[in-house]
């Protein structure tokens, strides 16, 4: 192999990591993810009814300025761990009825505190054999970290992502 050839695998890897250089191709890979994730959390005749967990107050008013409106639960409610983990899984059980897919969307913010929170809710509620969605953190992860390395900080740019994710929300799956 060449050494350019290396480089070019290296500057690949790099891209695939780092993720799209290009503001409106990572704003569009996020609209993308929350859609989706809208979908599952709507509640409804048919729909599946999929709460999201987050962090805070703070953090469930950025998701409906972002058109989320099925059920947000918070883990800061004055709870230990194991009660809440306890909780959810009394509430939602470890299926989805619906999609058959997991019953929780699980979304903490994406700085280090966010990291061990996602770590220790999903270990203990995968402990308990409730199966939890992980890919909104992982898509808002790597195209938002420039913008906004919180949930609440993409508030201030629901402005140019609603557009998008209607436009998602538009188009059949």
């Amino acid at each position: 192999m060449s050494e350019r050839e290396g480089q070019g695998d290296w500057a690949d890897e790099r891209a695939r990591r780092v993720g799209p250089p290009d503001r409106e191709i990572r704003f569009r890979a996020a609209a993308k993810a929350i859609a989706s994730s809208i979908r599952r959390n709507r509640s409804g005749e048919g729909n599946p009814d999929c709460p999201i967990l987050v962090e805070g107050l703070r953090d469930e008013k950025a998701l409906r300025e972002l058109g989320f409106s099925g059920i947000v639960e918070r883990i800061n409610r004055g709870w230990d761990r194991s009660r809440l983990v306890a909780y959810l899984h009394d509430t939602y059980g470890t299926r989805n009825l619906v999609d058959k897919g997991p019953p929780l969307i699980l979304l903490m913010d994406w700085d280090r505190t966010g990291g061990r929170l996602q770590t220790v809710l999903r270990d203990r509620l995968m402990a308990m054999d409730i199966p939890v969605d992980e890919d909104l953190r992982t898509v808002l992860l790597r195209v938002m970290k420039p913008e906004a390395r919180t949930i609440e900080a993409l508030a201030p740019h629901s402005r140019n992502l609603n557009p998008m994710i209607e436009e998602f929300l538009d188009d059949p799956e």
